[in-house]
Protein backbone atom coordinates (compact mmCIF):
# COMPACT_ATOMS: atom_id res chain seq x y z
CA UNK A 1 0.00 0.00 0.00
CA UNK A 2 1.25 3.38 -1.12
CA UNK A 3 0.49 6.24 1.64
CA UNK A 4 -2.98 7.29 1.11
CA UNK A 5 -4.26 3.78 0.39
CA UNK A 6 -2.54 3.22 4.41
CA UNK A 7 -4.62 6.31 5.43
CA UNK A 8 -7.69 4.81 4.09
CA UNK A 9 -7.05 1.30 4.97
CA UNK A 10 -6.41 2.99 9.09
CA UNK A 11 -9.81 5.25 8.43
CA UNK A 12 -11.86 2.59 7.02
CA UNK A 13 -10.69 -0.42 9.36
CA UNK A 14 -10.84 1.19 12.54
CA UNK A 15 -13.64 3.07 14.89
CA UNK A 16 -13.25 6.55 14.42
CA UNK A 17 -14.09 9.07 17.00
CA UNK A 18 -13.66 11.62 14.17
CA UNK A 19 -16.26 10.03 11.92
CA UNK A 20 -18.67 8.66 14.32
CA UNK A 21 -18.30 10.05 17.76
CA UNK A 22 -19.05 8.01 20.51
CA UNK A 23 -19.39 4.43 19.13
CA UNK A 24 -15.48 4.20 18.53
CA UNK A 25 -14.98 4.97 22.06
CA UNK A 26 -13.67 1.83 23.58
CA UNK A 27 -13.90 1.46 27.93
CA UNK A 28 -10.95 -0.09 29.30
CA UNK A 29 -7.49 -0.11 28.39
CA UNK A 30 -6.89 -4.23 27.18
CA UNK A 31 -5.73 -3.59 23.87
CA UNK A 32 -3.52 -0.17 24.73
CA UNK A 33 -1.82 -3.10 26.90
CA UNK A 34 -1.80 -5.61 24.13
CA UNK A 35 -0.39 -3.41 21.99
CA UNK A 36 1.85 -1.54 24.48
CA UNK A 37 3.16 -4.99 25.32
CA UNK A 38 3.45 -6.31 21.33
CA UNK A 39 5.80 -2.73 20.85
CA UNK A 40 7.76 -3.43 23.87
CA UNK A 41 7.02 -0.70 25.62
CA UNK A 42 8.37 1.63 23.37
CA UNK A 43 7.02 5.07 25.87
CA UNK A 44 9.27 3.62 28.63
CA UNK A 45 12.39 4.41 26.47
CA UNK A 46 11.95 8.68 26.59
CA UNK A 47 10.86 10.95 29.21
CA UNK A 48 7.10 12.64 28.89
CA UNK A 49 5.05 15.25 29.96
CA UNK A 50 1.05 14.69 29.89
CA UNK A 51 -1.33 17.50 29.23
CA UNK A 52 -5.05 16.74 30.12
CA UNK A 53 -8.33 19.14 30.16
CA UNK A 54 -11.26 20.33 28.53
CA UNK A 55 -10.23 23.39 26.23
CA UNK A 56 -6.46 24.54 25.77
CA UNK A 57 -4.86 21.28 26.42
CA UNK A 58 -4.21 21.75 22.45
CA UNK A 59 -2.16 24.64 22.52
CA UNK A 60 -0.39 24.13 26.15
CA UNK A 61 0.90 21.02 24.52
CA UNK A 62 2.30 22.53 21.53
CA UNK A 63 3.33 25.68 23.51
CA UNK A 64 5.42 23.18 25.64
CA UNK A 65 6.77 21.45 22.62
CA UNK A 66 8.02 24.51 21.47
CA UNK A 67 9.79 26.06 24.33
CA UNK A 68 11.64 22.43 25.01
CA UNK A 69 12.63 22.36 21.46
CA UNK A 70 14.37 25.99 21.79
CA UNK A 71 15.79 24.15 25.16
CA UNK A 72 17.98 21.60 23.05
CA UNK A 73 15.82 18.91 23.16
CA UNK A 74 14.62 16.49 20.59
CA UNK A 75 10.64 16.73 21.04
CA UNK A 76 8.23 13.88 20.50
CA UNK A 77 4.74 15.90 19.95
CA UNK A 78 1.22 13.57 20.18
CA UNK A 79 -1.74 15.56 19.73
CA UNK A 80 -5.17 15.46 18.04
CA UNK A 81 -7.19 16.04 16.17
CA UNK A 82 -5.55 16.82 12.63
CA UNK A 83 -6.82 19.18 10.34
CA UNK A 84 -5.10 18.75 6.99
CA UNK A 85 -3.23 15.46 7.41
CA UNK A 86 -3.06 12.22 9.63
CA UNK A 87 0.76 13.03 10.35
CA UNK A 88 0.30 16.35 12.21
CA UNK A 89 -0.94 14.31 15.19
CA UNK A 90 2.39 12.83 15.66
CA UNK A 91 5.75 15.11 15.21
CA UNK A 92 9.44 15.01 16.28
CA UNK A 93 10.93 18.59 16.83
CA UNK A 94 7.92 20.11 14.46
CA UNK A 95 8.30 17.72 11.75
CA UNK A 96 5.36 15.23 10.99
CA UNK A 97 5.88 11.55 11.57
CA UNK A 98 7.44 9.73 7.49
CA UNK A 99 4.91 8.42 5.27
CA UNK A 100 7.32 5.47 5.00
CA UNK A 101 6.95 5.25 8.93
CA UNK A 102 3.15 5.01 8.59
CA UNK A 103 3.29 2.90 6.01
CA UNK A 104 5.41 0.11 7.52
CA UNK A 105 3.68 0.55 10.78
CA UNK A 106 0.39 -0.39 9.06
CA UNK A 107 1.88 -3.00 6.53
CA UNK A 108 4.33 -5.03 9.22
CA UNK A 109 1.77 -5.35 12.02
CA UNK A 110 -1.15 -5.73 10.29
CA UNK A 111 -1.70 -10.03 10.87
CA UNK A 112 -0.91 -8.94 15.23
CA UNK A 113 -3.12 -6.04 15.57
CA UNK A 114 -6.86 -6.93 13.02
CA UNK A 115 -7.52 -9.54 15.36
CA UNK A 116 -7.50 -7.17 18.42
CA UNK A 117 -9.97 -4.75 16.52
CA UNK A 118 -8.20 -1.53 17.86
CA UNK A 119 -9.79 2.11 17.44
CA UNK A 120 -7.92 4.52 15.71
CA UNK A 121 -6.78 6.17 18.49
CA UNK A 122 -5.78 3.38 20.09
CA UNK A 123 -3.66 2.14 16.77
CA UNK A 124 -2.28 5.70 16.39
CA UNK A 125 -1.13 5.92 19.99
CA UNK A 126 0.65 3.14 19.61
CA UNK A 127 2.28 4.29 16.34
CA UNK A 128 3.60 7.43 17.95
CA UNK A 129 4.88 6.17 20.93
CA UNK A 130 6.95 3.65 18.67
CA UNK A 131 8.16 6.33 16.42
CA UNK A 132 9.20 8.34 18.97
CA UNK A 133 11.46 5.37 20.57
CA UNK A 134 12.56 5.49 16.87
CA UNK A 135 13.35 8.60 16.51
CA UNK A 136 15.33 8.43 19.91
CA UNK A 137 13.56 11.66 20.99
CA UNK A 138 15.03 12.76 24.60
CA UNK A 139 11.22 13.89 25.47
CA UNK A 140 7.78 13.57 24.51
CA UNK A 141 4.58 15.43 25.10
CA UNK A 142 1.16 13.86 24.76
CA UNK A 143 -1.80 15.35 24.69
CA UNK A 144 -4.66 12.92 26.38
CA UNK A 145 -7.56 12.20 23.74
CA UNK A 146 -10.57 11.87 25.47
CA UNK A 147 -11.06 12.02 29.14
CA UNK A 148 -7.98 10.57 30.76
CA UNK A 149 -8.80 7.83 33.21
CA UNK A 150 -9.80 5.37 30.81
CA UNK A 151 -7.57 7.26 27.68
CA UNK A 152 -5.13 5.03 25.78
CA UNK A 153 -2.37 7.90 26.62
CA UNK A 154 -2.76 6.89 30.35
CA UNK A 155 -0.44 3.94 30.07
CA UNK A 156 2.53 5.96 30.50
CA UNK A 157 4.74 7.24 33.57
CA UNK A 158 5.01 11.09 32.94
CA UNK A 159 7.69 13.47 34.66
CA UNK A 160 4.74 16.12 34.98
CA UNK A 161 0.72 15.84 34.88
CA UNK A 162 -0.81 19.10 33.47
CA UNK A 163 -4.83 19.31 33.70
CA UNK A 164 -5.46 22.79 31.95
CA UNK A 165 -9.40 22.95 33.19
CA UNK A 166 -12.77 21.71 33.49
CA UNK A 167 -16.02 21.82 31.05
CA UNK A 168 -18.55 19.95 30.20
CA UNK A 169 -17.70 18.14 27.04
CA UNK A 170 -18.29 14.80 25.98
CA UNK A 171 -20.99 14.69 28.53
CA UNK A 172 -22.08 11.07 27.01
CA UNK A 173 -19.04 9.46 28.12
CA UNK A 174 -17.67 11.46 30.89
CA UNK A 175 -20.68 12.22 32.79
CA UNK A 176 -22.79 15.57 33.31
CA UNK A 177 -21.58 17.49 36.26
CA UNK A 178 -18.10 18.95 36.68
CA UNK A 179 -17.18 17.10 39.07
CA UNK A 180 -17.48 13.83 37.38
CA UNK A 181 -15.59 15.43 34.33
CA UNK A 182 -12.68 16.23 36.75
CA UNK A 183 -12.69 12.40 38.05
CA UNK A 184 -12.17 11.41 34.75
CA UNK A 185 -9.60 13.99 34.14
CA UNK A 186 -7.68 13.39 37.24
CA UNK A 187 -7.56 9.78 36.04
CA UNK A 188 -4.33 11.08 34.53
CA UNK A 189 -2.18 12.03 38.44
CA UNK A 190 0.30 9.64 38.55
CA UNK A 191 1.44 8.29 42.45
CA UNK A 192 4.46 10.15 43.48
CA UNK A 193 4.20 12.83 39.74
CA UNK A 194 3.86 16.21 40.49
CA UNK A 195 0.57 17.24 38.64
CA UNK A 196 -0.54 21.13 37.67
CA UNK A 197 -4.20 22.52 37.32
CA UNK A 198 -4.56 25.24 35.46
CA UNK A 199 -8.22 26.58 36.70
CA UNK A 200 -10.70 25.16 38.81
CA UNK A 201 -13.98 25.49 39.64
CA UNK A 202 -15.89 24.92 43.85
CA UNK A 203 -17.11 21.83 42.10
CA UNK A 204 -13.61 20.47 41.07
CA UNK A 205 -10.58 21.12 43.35
CA UNK A 206 -11.55 18.83 45.56
CA UNK A 207 -11.63 16.13 42.94
CA UNK A 208 -8.19 16.87 42.06
CA UNK A 209 -7.02 17.25 45.61
CA UNK A 210 -8.21 13.91 47.00
CA UNK A 211 -6.57 12.28 43.82
CA UNK A 212 -3.22 13.98 44.41
CA UNK A 213 -3.57 12.62 48.26
CA UNK A 214 -4.16 9.65 47.98
CA UNK A 215 -1.78 9.33 45.13
CA UNK A 216 0.95 11.17 47.27
CA UNK A 217 1.39 13.43 44.01
CA UNK A 218 2.66 17.11 44.77
CA UNK A 219 -0.45 19.41 43.03
CA UNK A 220 -0.07 22.95 42.42
CA UNK A 221 -2.55 25.15 41.64
CA UNK A 222 -1.81 27.79 38.91
CA UNK A 223 -4.80 30.36 39.20
CA UNK A 224 -3.68 30.73 43.26
CA UNK A 225 -0.99 32.76 42.40
CA UNK A 226 -0.85 33.85 38.95
CA UNK A 227 2.08 34.27 37.28
CA UNK A 228 0.10 36.64 34.49
CA UNK A 229 -2.36 39.40 35.13
CA UNK A 230 -5.56 39.87 33.00
CA UNK A 231 -5.18 43.49 33.35
CA UNK A 232 -1.58 44.51 32.46
CA UNK A 233 -1.61 41.77 29.38
CA UNK A 234 -1.97 43.79 26.12
CA UNK A 235 -2.53 43.08 22.21
CA UNK A 236 1.30 42.95 20.13
CA UNK A 237 0.63 45.18 17.59
CA UNK A 238 2.33 42.15 15.43
CA UNK A 239 -0.32 39.81 16.72
CA UNK A 240 -0.51 37.58 19.90
CA UNK A 241 0.26 39.13 23.55
CA UNK A 242 2.93 41.13 25.78
CA UNK A 243 2.10 39.27 28.86
CA UNK A 244 2.08 41.10 32.37
CA UNK A 245 4.12 38.26 33.78
CA UNK A 246 6.70 38.05 36.46
CA UNK A 247 9.23 36.08 35.05
CA UNK A 248 10.18 36.46 32.18
CA UNK A 249 8.94 39.99 32.12
CA UNK A 250 6.77 41.48 29.44
CA UNK A 251 6.75 37.76 27.47
CA UNK A 252 5.70 38.14 23.90
CA UNK A 253 3.69 35.25 22.30
CA UNK A 254 2.76 34.68 19.39
CA UNK A 255 -1.07 33.11 19.63
CA UNK A 256 -3.95 35.48 19.77
CA UNK A 257 -6.37 34.33 21.39
CA UNK A 258 -7.57 35.71 24.54
CA UNK A 259 -7.86 32.66 26.51
CA UNK A 260 -3.93 31.97 25.64
CA UNK A 261 -3.65 34.26 28.72
CA UNK A 262 -4.63 31.62 31.27
CA UNK A 263 -2.98 28.65 29.14
CA UNK A 264 0.24 30.79 29.57
CA UNK A 265 -0.28 31.12 33.02
CA UNK A 266 -0.61 27.40 33.15
CA UNK A 267 2.33 26.99 31.72
CA UNK A 268 5.09 29.49 33.51
CA UNK A 269 4.57 26.99 36.30
CA UNK A 270 4.72 23.81 34.59
CA UNK A 271 7.92 25.03 33.30
CA UNK A 272 9.41 26.25 37.00
CA UNK A 273 8.26 22.64 37.58
CA UNK A 274 10.23 21.23 34.86
CA UNK A 275 13.50 23.23 35.79
CA UNK A 276 12.81 21.54 39.10
CA UNK A 277 12.80 18.14 37.99
CA UNK A 278 16.32 19.67 36.13
CA UNK A 279 15.20 20.33 32.58
CA UNK A 280 17.33 22.48 31.43
CA UNK A 281 15.66 25.40 30.46
CA UNK A 282 16.45 29.16 30.28
CA UNK A 283 14.68 32.55 30.05
CA UNK A 284 15.52 32.91 26.26
CA UNK A 285 14.23 29.46 25.86
CA UNK A 286 11.10 30.54 26.94
CA UNK A 287 11.15 33.34 25.74
CA UNK A 288 11.67 31.75 22.06
CA UNK A 289 9.48 28.78 22.29
CA UNK A 290 6.55 31.24 23.51
CA UNK A 291 7.39 33.72 19.96
CA UNK A 292 7.68 30.79 17.35
CA UNK A 293 5.10 28.29 18.81
CA UNK A 294 3.15 27.87 14.93
CA UNK A 295 6.40 27.69 12.85
CA UNK A 296 8.14 25.47 15.76
CA UNK A 297 5.25 22.96 16.39
CA UNK A 298 3.11 23.57 12.89
CA UNK A 299 0.15 24.70 15.11
CA UNK A 300 -2.81 25.64 12.81
CA UNK A 301 -6.56 26.61 14.01
CA UNK A 302 -5.52 28.83 16.95
CA UNK A 303 -7.37 32.00 16.53
CA UNK A 304 -5.70 32.25 12.92
CA UNK A 305 -5.65 34.91 10.79
CA UNK A 306 -6.23 34.09 7.56
CA UNK A 307 -6.95 37.27 5.45
CA UNK A 308 -7.48 41.12 5.92
CA UNK A 309 -10.08 43.86 4.44
CA UNK A 310 -11.89 41.89 5.64
CA UNK A 311 -10.46 40.35 8.45
CA UNK A 312 -10.88 36.68 8.51
CA UNK A 313 -10.15 34.36 11.75
CA UNK A 314 -11.12 30.78 12.21
CA UNK A 315 -10.80 29.08 15.72
CA UNK A 316 -11.12 25.44 16.46
CA UNK A 317 -13.19 26.36 20.07
CA UNK A 318 -16.01 23.86 19.60
CA UNK A 319 -17.96 24.06 23.09
CA UNK A 320 -19.21 26.51 25.61
CA UNK A 321 -16.18 27.31 27.53
CA UNK A 322 -14.56 27.33 24.08
CA UNK A 323 -16.95 29.53 22.51
CA UNK A 324 -17.24 31.91 25.42
CA UNK A 325 -13.52 33.06 25.13
CA UNK A 326 -14.10 33.47 21.40
CA UNK A 327 -16.93 35.62 21.73
CA UNK A 328 -14.76 37.74 24.11
CA UNK A 329 -12.18 37.78 21.54
CA UNK A 330 -14.50 38.98 19.21
CA UNK A 331 -15.76 42.02 21.25
CA UNK A 332 -12.39 43.28 21.45
CA UNK A 333 -11.27 42.34 18.02
CA UNK A 334 -11.51 45.99 15.94
CA UNK A 335 -14.49 45.50 13.20
CA UNK A 336 -17.53 47.33 11.62
CA UNK A 337 -19.91 44.49 11.25
CA UNK A 338 -19.40 40.76 12.20
CA UNK A 339 -19.99 37.87 10.23
CA UNK A 340 -19.87 34.43 11.34
CA UNK A 341 -19.75 31.37 9.81
CA UNK A 342 -20.89 28.42 11.68
CA UNK A 343 -21.22 25.11 12.05
CA UNK A 344 -21.03 21.95 14.98
CA UNK A 345 -21.18 18.37 15.60
CA UNK A 346 -24.33 16.77 16.85
CA UNK A 347 -22.24 15.30 20.28
CA UNK A 348 -22.02 18.78 21.91
CA UNK A 349 -24.22 21.47 23.61
CA UNK A 350 -25.28 23.01 20.64
CA UNK A 351 -28.46 25.21 22.64
CA UNK A 352 -25.98 26.05 25.04
CA UNK A 353 -23.34 27.64 22.39
CA UNK A 354 -25.88 29.04 20.38
CA UNK A 355 -27.55 31.08 23.55
CA UNK A 356 -23.69 32.67 23.96
CA UNK A 357 -23.02 33.58 20.74
CA UNK A 358 -23.27 37.24 19.70
CA UNK A 359 -27.17 38.42 18.60
CA UNK A 360 -25.41 41.42 16.20
CA UNK A 361 -23.21 38.92 13.93
CA UNK A 362 -24.95 38.14 10.58
CA UNK A 363 -25.00 33.92 10.48
CA UNK A 364 -24.03 31.93 7.64
CA UNK A 365 -25.00 28.28 8.81
CA UNK A 366 -23.33 25.35 7.63
CA UNK A 367 -21.88 21.77 8.28
CA UNK A 368 -18.20 19.91 8.62
CA UNK A 369 -18.45 17.53 6.15
CA UNK A 370 -18.53 14.64 8.32
CA UNK A 371 -21.08 12.03 9.05
CA UNK A 372 -21.49 14.07 12.69
CA UNK A 373 -22.58 17.30 11.47
CA UNK A 374 -25.53 19.10 12.42
CA UNK A 375 -27.49 19.85 9.38
CA UNK A 376 -27.16 23.34 8.34
CA UNK A 377 -31.00 23.97 7.98
CA UNK A 378 -31.58 22.40 11.75
CA UNK A 379 -28.36 24.67 13.16
CA UNK A 380 -29.91 27.80 11.59
CA UNK A 381 -33.87 26.74 13.31
CA UNK A 382 -32.08 26.37 16.43
CA UNK A 383 -30.43 29.58 16.28
CA UNK A 384 -33.68 31.50 15.02
CA UNK A 385 -35.13 30.26 18.29
CA UNK A 386 -32.12 31.94 20.59
CA UNK A 387 -32.90 35.60 18.50
CA UNK A 388 -30.01 34.75 16.26
CA UNK A 389 -30.39 35.64 12.53
CA UNK A 390 -28.60 34.10 9.31
CA UNK A 391 -29.01 32.01 6.53
CA UNK A 392 -28.45 28.12 5.44
CA UNK A 393 -25.74 26.98 3.34
CA UNK A 394 -24.73 23.59 2.19
CA UNK A 395 -21.09 24.05 2.45
CA UNK A 396 -18.17 26.08 4.06
CA UNK A 397 -16.95 27.45 0.82
CA UNK A 398 -20.32 28.65 -0.02
CA UNK A 399 -20.81 30.18 3.33
CA UNK A 400 -17.90 31.79 3.04
CA UNK A 401 -17.72 32.97 -0.17
CA UNK A 402 -21.50 34.87 0.38
CA UNK A 403 -20.01 36.34 3.68
CA UNK A 404 -17.20 37.91 1.73
CA UNK A 405 -19.87 39.15 -1.06
CA UNK A 406 -21.60 40.95 2.11
CA UNK A 407 -18.71 42.02 3.48
CA UNK A 408 -16.85 45.30 4.19
CA UNK A 409 -13.23 46.09 4.27
CA UNK A 410 -13.60 46.82 8.03
CA UNK A 411 -15.83 44.08 8.78
CA UNK A 412 -14.82 40.64 10.16
CA UNK A 413 -15.58 37.43 9.37
CA UNK A 414 -15.15 34.39 11.89
CA UNK A 415 -15.31 30.66 11.34
CA UNK A 416 -15.17 28.19 13.74
CA UNK A 417 -18.00 26.59 15.68
CA UNK A 418 -16.02 22.50 15.27
CA UNK A 419 -12.17 21.23 14.99
CA UNK A 420 -13.93 19.92 11.66
CA UNK A 421 -14.86 23.44 10.28
CA UNK A 422 -11.55 24.42 10.54
CA UNK A 423 -9.97 21.11 9.20
CA UNK A 424 -12.61 21.46 6.23
CA UNK A 425 -11.74 25.33 5.68
CA UNK A 426 -7.67 24.73 5.83
CA UNK A 427 -8.14 22.12 3.19
CA UNK A 428 -10.49 24.34 0.92
CA UNK A 429 -7.86 27.04 1.33
CA UNK A 430 -4.93 24.74 0.27
CA UNK A 431 -6.91 23.15 -2.42
CA UNK A 432 -7.38 26.94 -3.88
CA UNK A 433 -3.79 27.63 -3.51
CA UNK A 434 -2.68 24.69 -5.36
CA UNK A 435 -4.85 25.64 -8.87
Amino acid sequence: MNYKETIEYLYNSTPMFQKIGSKAYKEGLQNTYDLDAYFNHPHQNYKTIHIGGTNGKGSTSHSLASILQHSGYKVGLYTSPHLLDFRERIRVNGNPISEGFVIDFINNNKSFFEPLYPSFFELTTAMAFKYFEAEQVDVAVIEVGLGGRLDCTNIIQPDLSIITNIGLDHTQLLGNTLAQVAKEKAGIIKANTPVIIGETHIETASVFKEKAKELNAPILFAEDNPQVTLKGTKPAKQGGWIYDSLFPKDLYGEMAGIYQIKNTNTLLYAIEKLKELNYSISEQNIRDGFATVSKTTGLLGRWQKLAVQPTVICDTGHNVEGITEIVKQLEITPHKQLHIVFGMVNDKDILGVLHILPKEAIYYFTKPQIDRAVNEEELNQLAKEVGLNGTSYSSIEIALDEAKKQSEKEDLIFIGGSSFMVADLLSLLQAKKMQ
